[in-house]
């Protein structure tokens, strides 16, 4: 079939359309292909009446590992405009789904990360089962957390989203479902069920009431109390040495963090601090990922990038070369080059429905 050799079936039966994600060797991870399917399905299930809902799903351990960025990183080298259409149509994606009328529900067990996070997150309903993990780790690429990171992550409780987006720490469903990042915590074994339930058009809020499990306890939310404070900092170089002065109870944590965010890209690590500090300007996703695509298409030709894959995914010595040393080796006007206006104009990002976003 030709969505298999794309990496994303979708078939409508009965009520539902369901997208399923089927590059498992690949962990899912998202090319531009998948991203147009995804995108042309979306449309033909909003103007199908028949489909009262949509589902996504997806084969293999890992839900999506995110976009494919050993593709991306030579899209960027070779053909740096098809890297600019990826992005455009990625964020298209994430705006449409976020605009989308109808339910859409993502039955993620596994790994979801980056652009696979911007695929499922927008939608109506994420039920989380019992291998659920949730990242955003695009700093120790040398990359920033995308798909709108800059729109949901400074929306999470606390600081949570900041020291998310700059760590790339793991979540698991308990900390996903604390957070709101997960609607409902489902085991595995139930999904079925909630296929043919969506199948069959029944009320989906009903099924997923009818279905959760309440999680345990969030590891996260035990932390909220150094992270609140700690990532409260006026500015990234206080933050570090915030985190360097610690003492006393968290004090261990504390370091830990420090030695994890002096393995991350410097420059994206300030790239990620000064999104999150414009996000209180933002009235929309929309704003986001457009003020996201003129980094993003920026930063996929920085050296950093390149090195960031080239150490995590090519070479797999996990030990990249940064452009710069430290954070303080970063110029203020080296940063700010990032945030711009393009010349080609910024990303066009059209509401197909005419709704708003969902917050």
């Amino acid at each position: 079939m030709k969505d298999a050799e794309e990496g994303v079936v979708c078939v409508e039966e009965g009520s539902a359309g369901i997208a399923r994600l089927n590059r498992p060797k690949a962990l899912n991870a998202l090319t531009f292909a998948m991203i147009e399917r995804l995108e042309a399905f979306l449309h033909s299930c909003a103007a199908n009446r028949r489909v009262r809902g949509v589902m996504l799903e997806a084969e293999g351990k890992a839900f999506c590992a995110g976009g494919d960025i050993r593709a991306i990183r030579d899209l960027a080298a070779d053909a740096p405009e098809e890297a600019n259409r990826f992005y455009a149509a990625e964020y298209q994606h994430n705006w449409s789904l976020a605009c989308f009328p109808k339910p859409h529900v993502a039955l993620i067990d596994g790994a979801v990360m980056g652009g696979g996070v911007g695929v499922s997150l927008y939608g109506s309903h994420r039920v989380a089962g019992e291998n659920f993990r949730f990242a955003m780790p695009e700093t120790g690429i040398g990359f920033v957390p995308d798909i709108g990171g800059s729109w949901f992550l400074p929306r999470l409780p606390g600081r949570t989203g900041l020291y998310l987006a700059l760590t790339g720490a793991a979540c698991d469903r308990d900390d996903a479902y604390a957070l709101g990042l997960a609607t409902h915590c489902v085991p595995s074994e139930g999904f079925a069920a909630i296929r043919a339930a969506m199948v069959e058009g029944e009320l989906i809020d009903t099924v997923l009431d009818g279905l959760h499990e309440p999680p345990g306890e969030s590891a996260l939310e035990a932390m909220r109390e150094p992270i609140d404070r700690l990532f409260a900092a006026p500015s990234l170089e206080a933050l570090f040495r915030g985190l360097e002065r610690e003492n006393g109870r968290w004090r261990n944590f504390a370091h830990a963090t420090l030695e994890t965010l002096s393995k991350r890209s410097p420059l994206a690590l300030h790239l990620t601090f000064e999104l999150h500090r414009r996000a209180n300007a933002f009235a929309s996703l929309k704003e986001a990922l457009t003020l996201e695509y003129r980094v993003a298409t920026r930063l996929i030709r920085h050296a950093d990038f390149a090195e960031g894959v080239r150490a995590a995914v090519i070479d797999k010595d996990r030990s990249p070369k940064w452009t710069h040393a430290t954070i303080g080796a970063v110029d203020a006007g080296l940063v700010e080059s990032f945030f711009a206006p393009l010349p080609a104009g910024d990303v066009p990002l059209i509401d197909h429905w005419r709704l708003h976003t969902r917050p």
